[in-house]
């Protein structure tokens, strides 16, 4: 199975930028959609970015289209979110996870539909 771990949370003010990474230990990497996923204080985990296998495709949850974005690097085993505009409301748990189907030519918007997840990484922004 895949191993996950994500870096990069931490504080920061609203409007400013942060960087999440996720580093996957395993071969079948590469063979796999990637998804962003968050679970803000009092709320359910919720879907907010995906990649295909390839990188050649991505979907946000409205709330991030333009301030976030999602990438890959398959030779590196990661993938990486970039936040920019963050807001109070982006406060968060943020999880990296993987989607198992081999090649995968569509994204995943739930959380069920995820089979590996790192631990999370805890992402507060102050207003």
């Amino acid at each position: 199975q895949v191993q996950l771990v994500e870096s990069g949370g931490g504080l920061v003010q609203a409007g400013g930028s942060l960087r999440l990474s996720c580093a996957a230990s395993g071969r079948t990497f590469s063979r796999y959609a990637m998804g962003w996923l968050r679970q803000a204080p009092g709320h359910e985990r919720d879907f907010v970015a995906a990649i295909t296998w390839s990188g050649r495709r991505t979907y946000y949850t409205d709330s991030v289209k333009g301030r976030f974005t999602i990438s890959r690097d398959n030779a590196k085993n990661t993938v990486g979110l970039q936040m920019n505009s963050l807001k109070p409301d982006d406060t968060a748990v943020y999880y990296c996870a993987a989607d198992s189907t081999d090649y995968s030519t569509s994204l995943q918007y739930t959380v069920d539909a995820y089979d590996y997840w790192g631990q999370g990484t805890q992402v507060t922004v102050s207003s």
